[in-house]
């Protein structure tokens, strides 16, 4: 998780990044203003079900498509973060019919007094949305729909409605600054932008897949490790040899005359 926020603020993660990292003890999954798309999204919530905090504002790559995927895995997500630049803005109001659980045929007037049990689909567990740019008319709409949700909620001393809001509900808290709290930020601090290769160029090499950044950087200890393995690779044979000859009168014999035979055989 520290390697997927260090990736985030330094503005390298991807799918590719995401789904090599992700683990399925993660309860909170933060892709805002990265490159991720559906497939990544939803090849993480297939990993990570028991995530309960998501954010993919300003993710212009995310559609409906992954955000039912997400919601379709992850039956403990209560926060959900979104919006924030037009495409984003626009993918958030879409998926307001998604966090919306569809009924089995029951009786009743609302789904907000049905059982858990009674409710197919639709993100039961939600009850966290922050979309900044939510329009009044959305807001109002949702929140007679669906009022178990709570939209944009405000730090109170009191509460939300007697619930406290946990901080990941709170958009001017990042969810993975608890992750790097710790790591001096000059440690993953990212100055200037990253050139992006054209199509028919071969890749730059910030944008190689970690797997292969590994590979080359293993190629890379093991070139130079090479001439002081050879090194020690002769000292040992020679120590070996003289802890041989030392060790009684026949070795000695078979040394030296392996020694002649070799002088004679160059001579010829």
């Amino acid at each position: 998780m520290v390697l997927a926020a260090v990736a985030r603020r330094r503005k390298l993660l991807n799918d590719e990044v995401i789904v090599s990292l992700a683990d399925s003890s993660w309860e909170i999954l933060d892709i805002s203003g990265s490159d991720i798309s559906d497939i990544g999204l939803s090849k993480v919530a297939e990993i990570c079900k028991s995530l309960k905090a998501v954010d993919i504002s300003r993710c212009s790559g995310i559609t409906t498509a992954g955000v039912s995927e997400l919601v379709r895995h992850c039956h403990s997500l209560e926060t959900f973060r979104c919006g924030g630049c037009p495409r984003s803005d626009h993918t958030a109001r879409r998926c307001l019919g998604i966090f919306k659980p569809k009924l089995n045929d029951v009786e009743g007037d609302s789904w907000e007094e049905l059982d858990t049990a009674e409710i197919v689909n639709g993100a039961e567990s939600l009850r966290w949305l922050v979309w900044p740019k939510i329009d009044n008319n959305t807001l109002e709409s949702f929140s007679t729909e669906c009022p178990r949700i709570i939209v944009n909620p405000k730090l109170s001393p009191f509460g939300f409605r007697g619930t406290k809001v946990p901080t990941e509900a709170l958009p001017d808290i990042a969810l993975d600054d608890p992750v790097v709290e710790d790591i001096d930020p000059e440690t993953w601090a990212f100055r200037g932008s990253i050139p992006r290769a054209a199509p028919t160029q071969l890749l730059d090499p910030a944008e190689l897949s970690i797997a292969e950044k590994f590979r080359l950087a293993f190629v890379e200890r093991d070139t130079k490790l090479a001439p002081k393995r050879a090194k020690n690779a002769r000292q040992h044979q020679r120590r070996a040899e003289r802890e041989w000859r030392t060790m009684d009168a026949r070795a000695k014999a078979l040394f030296l005359a392996s020694q002649a035979s070799k002088s004679l055989h160059n001579r010829s």
